[in-house]
């Protein structure tokens, strides 16, 4: 059994616009990582309560009703503060998606002292969807981007809502352009790929399951 670390946003208002986890990306890595046996804490970066993206319970994205079901459970509630934890004491990291981790997360020292500390010690590392945001943001002790010469996936440029571009602090693929190897794969239906032995990320809520099956394999062989 492993030690994961779920890290969600606590969510941010910009103007009108008010975001934070997208709960497919909470609930289908959540519900893998657990039915496999693996002790799932869940973090955010200030603590307390993470705040989910209300599209994502909406009909069009949740036609099922699975996500508001889950929401129900109140798994984003009492969270832990990243920066009280060390990732010494966990085997992987999870990085849930949504617009919120983009403002947040991203900027958090304790996530990227948590991703160094994880892969020092021959960890997994996974970033769901924008999520990978605080991958472009993070930095070897050897001030080396952790993403450099690797290949990276995340929400796309084209498939971002026009409405929602101008409330966002930046482009989730130029950043990510920036430090890797950028790869959209708007062919595949879902995509998810690994940067190498130990970084996993994925491209959209749609790629979701995919990203939960490889990291269950993944730890099932640490």
């Amino acid at each position: 059994m492993a030690k994961v670390l779920m890290v969600i946003s606590n969510g941010v208002q910009v103007k009108n616009y008010r975001t934070g986890y997208w709960s497919e990306e909470f609930r289908v890595p959540l519900k893998a990582l657990e039915d496999a046996g693996h002790e799932v804490t869940i973090a955010s970066p200030k603590g307390g309560d993470g705040v989910v993206d209300e599209l994502s319970l909406s009909e069009q994205w949740d036609p099922n009703g699975e996500s508001r079901a889950f929401e129900k459970l109140g798994r984003n509630k009492g969270t832990l503060r990243l920066g009280d934890l060390s990732g010494k004491d966990y085997d992987a990291v999870v990085f849930v998606g949504g617009h919120g981790p983009m403002f947040d997360v991203a900027y958090d020292p304790a996530a990227h002292r948590i991703i160094n500390e994880i892969y020092d010690k021959g960890g997994i590392i996974a970033a769901e969807c924008h999520a990978p945001a605080v991958l472009a943001q993070t930095v070897r002790p050897n001030g080396e981007p952790i993403l450099a010469g690797k290949k990276v996936t995340g929400f796309p440029d084209e498939w971002e809502p026009a409405d929602v571009v101008p409330h966002l602090p930046y482009s989730l693929e130029q950043e990510l352009r920036k430090v890797g190897e950028y790869i959209s794969a708007l062919d595949q239906p879902k995509f998810a790929v690994w940067a190498d032995k130990q970084i996993i990320t994925s491209r959209d809520p749609a790629s979701s399951e995919l990203m939960a099956e490889e990291l269950v394999k993944a730890l099932g062989k640490l």
